[in-house]
């Protein structure tokens, strides 16, 4: 679905913002982006949707060169949800949905308050005017944008910003939904946990470049340190050790009157971003 091959973008003679990324997505992938803000991600994700241009290297999407794919039929085959929402304020959701549906196909479309209702985006503020919603109920009516074509290839930017847990959690279950429907998504973030429970891949930025790129279980694993911590009562008293994980293949290897909890110590997404980059995450 999408092949980069040495990519390189500058804003100018000392502002390069990217350093020769090579990766691919595979159809029906959700591949996650992660990177500090500044990393580069904003930049690709442009890069790939053709709104900017002048980048050196090979980008292909659909199998055919990024610059050869500029036309009305490639954009009615992506979805996007841009960091920042790019809504008409003075326009209600309803309004704002109807417009930007207009420029697919009628075939192409999805029903705009049925979208908005499995969104669970405020019945009684559907034909109000955007600047009186809130930040997440901005976020719910850009995500509705995205998806009103139908898309192919759906690109998300930070698409959980704003959204309090019940939101997040439900915007989850949405991608994940669209991934069965044979989407692809391309989910640039910094958002961790996100990524670890969404992504089947994910590519780790720092500075413009790739540092790490594999499945969040994998990068996880190979960074384990393979330890376990059990919680146990013995003799009236609670106790933890913490023992290899070998070690319990033959039974718990000490005295216990009852075990209480057993938990691997198996390093979080968050936790290789670190080691990968030497950066945390804002």
């Amino acid at each position: 679905m999408i092949d980069v091959e040495d990519l390189t973008f500058s804003y100018g003679k000392d502002k390069q913002a990217l350093h020769g990324l090579t990766f691919s997505v595979n159809d029906g992938e959700i591949f996650g982006f992660l990177g500090p803000n500044g990393s580069g991600k904003s930049t690709t994700q442009k890069i790939l949707t053709g709104i900017i241009k002048g980048h050196n290297g090979i980008v292909r999407l659909f199998e055919k060169s990024i610059l050869e794919l500029r036309t009305q039929a490639f954009f009615q085959k992506i979805g996007v949800l841009f960091e920042f929402p790019y809504l008409y304020t003075n326009l209600s959701a309803l309004d704002n949905l109807h417009y930007f549906a207009s420029f697919y196909p009628k075939e192409q479309r999805r029903d705009a308050e049925e979208l908005l209702d499995e969104l669970e985006f405020k019945k009684d503020f559907l034909k109000k005017p955007v600047s009186s919603y809130s930040k997440g109920m901005r976020q719910r009516v850009s995500m509705a944008r995205a998806l009103i074509s139908n898309p192919r290839l759906l690109f998300l930017d930070e698409p959980t910003s704003g959204l309090d847990p019940a939101g997040a959690v439900l915007f989850r279950k949405i991608i994940e939904k669209e991934r069965k429907k044979g989407t692809t998504v391309f989910l640039t973030t910094h958002n961790m946990l996100d990524a670890d429970l969404l992504c089947d891949r994910v590519a780790f930025l720092s500075n413009g470049k790739i540092v790490a790129l594999d499945t969040p279980e994998n990068l996880k694993e190979k960074n384990s340190d393979h330890r376990i911590v059990i919680d146990y009562l013995y003799q009236g008293g609670r106790s933890r050790k913490t023992i290899e994980a070998h070690e319990i293949k033959a039974g718990i290897p000490f005295a216990y009157d009852e075990i209480i909890s057993i938990h691997s110590q198996e390093p979080t997404l968050e936790d290789m971003f670190i080691q990968y980059t030497g950066r945390g995450l804002t």
